[in-house]
């Protein structure tokens, strides 16, 4: 293991040994999230490199992680950490098996989560069709743990965020700021993680593609109501999951059709600059019975769809999205929005606008196309 601390890892993140117990203690904090002990983490992430210096992986580099488990299980070191030796390296590609047991998942999501924050946080990203770092293999090994591994596991509610595991790996590096053998003198911002994290949802896009779903289906599902980006991996999935059900529906179907009407009508008046800042809904101004049921369905939708989703029951928050799309249905049958008295023609953009905002806590319905 010192010898380590003698091999270069990559100019301005310090050498191998410094990239180990980055790594090392990444692990350790990860571990009680995928359910590992964080002491075998731990013991494991330090000694995962540790083969590299060896004649046989400096003759044949492939078997990188397959020596460390044999040597290490030759010093008497348990299966366990032994197994996670040999699997921290993967997956490497598609066809690639993704480690499962909870050490091994540990110190796999701990290697390419440190690889990827400390390159961000020396501005050393992927560019075009240029990637020396396999950056982007990195991000999908996460991203493949993640939804076939920790999927299975948040049943039992071991499940992680981006965001969080990004600020875990902050303080790790700047621990090793000051290491006497490692020059770093990156530092990973706030905005770093925002950008990391986008860099994450376009690897996303491209697994749940090869996976067969729609990009506008994906990209729906990829922030939060309030807008900003969502980092739970598992949470986009079951929300497109559900989404995609939902379109396949008449009710879904047609209640895409009205957002996208309300879309285009409130689109328009505020290119002609006739959009009032402010606008909420006087319920005493609504005259038709049309614009009451919907005013009313509305109330009693967002109610259950904000319920449902914090419970994560985005099948049930779909369903009370369905039973807005009578009453928006007969809403653009009956009324007309664009009334000659500006009161109330600001009263049902109200209405409109209402109605969008209660979508968007499932899901961006202005990203599907067609």
């Amino acid at each position: 293991v010192e010898d380590l601390n003698r091999v270069t890892f990559f100019e301005g993140l310090g050498s191998i040994g410094d990239k180990a117990r980055r790594v090392a203690a990444l692990a350790k904090e990860i571990a009680p999230v995928v359910g590992a002990d964080p002491a075998l983490a731990e013991k494991a992430a330090r000694l995962a490199k540790a083969d590299l210096t060896t004649g046989m992986v400096y003759e044949f580099p492939e078997l990188q992680g397959l020596m460390g488990r044999y040597y290490a299980l030759a010093q008497g070191v348990t299966p366990d950490i032994a197994d996670a030796i040999r699997d921290h390296y993967k997956p490497q590609g598609a066809d690639d098996d993704v480690p499962t047991a909870p050490v091994s998942v540990a110190v796999a999501l701990a290697d390419k989560i440190d690889t990827l924050t400390a390159f961000w946080a020396i501005g050393k990203k992927p560019t075009g069709s240029s990637d020396p770092f396999a950056l982007r293999r990195a991000a999908l090994g996460v991203i493949a743990m993640q939804l076939e591994v920790c999927a299975g596991m948040s049943k039992n509610g071991l499940r992680f965020s981006l965001l969080p595991i990004f600020e875990r790996a902050r303080p790790v590096i700047d621990v090793l700021r000051n290491s006497p053998t490692s020059p770093f003198d990156g530092q990973l911002s706030t905005n770093d993680a925002q950008d990391l994290l986008i860099f994450f949802h376009d690897r996303l896009k491209v697994y749940l593609k090869d996976k067969g779903h729609r990009h506008d289906h994906i990209d729906a599902v990829l922030t939060k109501a309030d807008g900003l980006l969502e980092d739970d991996l598992i949470l986009i999935v079951r929300k497109l999951e559900a989404l995609e059900a939902f379109l396949k529906t008449d009710d879904g179907a047609n209640l895409a059709a009205g957002y996208k009407r309300a879309a285009n009508i409130l689109k328009a008046e505020e290119k002609k600059g006739a959009l009032p800042d402010g606008l909420a809904v006087n319920e005493g101004a609504l005259e038709q019975a049309e614009e009451k049921a919907l005013f009313s369905a509305l109330k009693s939708a967002e109610d259950k769809a904000s319920k449902a989703v914090a419970a994560e029951k985005f099948e049930d928050a779909m369903a009370a999205l369905a039973s807005l799309r009578a009453p928006i249905d007969a809403f653009f049958d009956k009324v007309t929005v664009n009334a000659n008295d500006a009161k109330l023609r600001a009263n049902r953009l109200a209405l409109l606008q209402r109605f969008i905002a209660a979508t968007a806590s499932v899901a961006d319905l202005s990203k599907l196309e067609g």
